[in-house]
């Protein structure tokens, strides 16, 4: 509750700067919005560049938006989504892993060791979407505008690794529930620990691992701590992003329409960068010549075998989609199997 409140304290002062009343020279109507995670380039080359600048371009300055990453606008993430049901936050970003801390099948697209690659996760993804956009519409007051991704989820370490057996007695960072219900099934602990906390948990000897982006482990600097990288996308950061409805439903019908078309095409272009930085990630923290950034690593990068791709879908059919369930409920193995089940070809048992 006192971080709750806290975060409303903070909304509340992001809302007034926002609704300053403009100038005559300015938009006619101003947006608040809370976007991804900050620093990350899926942020600052896209969400706030549609939000802070191409928006006002794109509707001849009538209007604009203020944008905000919720890791730096003091939102518990698993609280998003009530405060988007309550209006307090009009257009906010969630990360499914962290409202599936409330409500377990809305983080069914990410489970870890569901989508080995981006095209089981495009279709995943499609698969599930009917249902998320009519369980945020129906449940929760929030109307579904684009679904965002991160680059691939990998495993950073700082000792060798070959195959997924030699996580075993490891330390790892995980983010979410099926994060940690991969991990304890190679006989490793899961560590629960938040994005900036990453590094100095590596510092401290608290994690031996930690599963994060290729491409954002590359930016927080797991390149100068470990020295192996494994490969294999254990899940990829989906995250959400809603509006209130009855916040969208009374903006103007133009600005709702130059929404509808727009912001799909914002959510290609982040997938599109997440896909290209999956493979860089990969560059830049080994050092090859495909990496951009000015700082490159030395890691060893690792594949998974055939058999650890085995080993993979074994895991996730056998413990995590049972441990999600008994969390989740009979409900969602129906939803699963309406879903998500018949994409990756695994059938949830019905329990009556």
């Amino acid at each position: 509750m006192p971080r709750l409140l806290a975060a409303l304290l903070l909304l509340a002062a992001f809302a007034c700067q926002a609704q300053t009343t403009p100038a005559p020279d300015t938009p006619v109507q101003r947006l608040r919005i809370v976007g991804g995670l900050g620093g990350i380039t899926q942020y600052t080359r896209h969400e706030e560049n549609f939000w802070a600048r191409e928006l006002a371009e794109r509707t001849g300055g009538r209007y604009s938006a203020s944008i905000v990453p919720f890791d730096r606008a003091g939102v518990p993430g698993q609280e998003m989504l009530s405060l988007i049901q309550l209006g307090v936050v009009p257009f906010g970003t969630a990360l499914m892993s962290q409202m599936a801390m409330q409500f377990p099948e809305l983080g069914t697209p990410d489970m870890a060791g569901l989508n080995p690659d981006i095209a089981t996760l495009r279709r995943v993804v499609a698969a599930f979407r009917p249902y998320l956009a009519g369980a945020l519409r129906e449940r929760y007051g929030a109307e579904l505008l684009a679904i965002y991704i991160y680059p691939a989820q990998a495993v950073f370490c700082n000792r060798p690794v070959a195959r997924l057996a030699d996580l075993a007695k490891r330390r790892v960072r995980v983010s979410s529930a099926t994060q940690a219900d991969f991990i304890r099934a190679l006989g490793a602990t899961p560590v629960y620990t938040e994005f900036a906390a990453i590094l100095p948990n590596m510092r401290s000897g608290n994690t031996d691992c930690a599963i994060t982006g290729t491409m954002s482990g590359h930016t927080l600097g797991l390149h100068a701590l470990t020295s192996a990288l494994y490969t294999m996308p254990l899940s990829w950061g989906l995250a959400v992003f809603a509006a209130n409805r009855e916040n969208l439903e009374a903006l103007p019908p133009d600005l709702q329409a130059v929404l509808r078309q727009e912001l799909p095409k914002l959510e290609a272009a982040v997938w599109a960068e997440s896909e290209r930085e999956t493979t860089e990630g990969i560059a830049c923290n080994t050092g090859a010549d495909a990496c951009t950034k000015p700082v490159r690593g030395r890691m060893t990068a690792v594949a998974p075998t055939p058999q650890d791709e085995a080993r993979r879908r074994e895991i996730f059919a056998t413990r995590v989609l049972p441990a999600w369930l008994q969390r989740c409920g009979p409900v969602c193995a129906q939803v699963w199997n309406d879903t998500v089940g018949p994409v990756v070809g695994i059938r949830a048992p019905l329990v009556r």
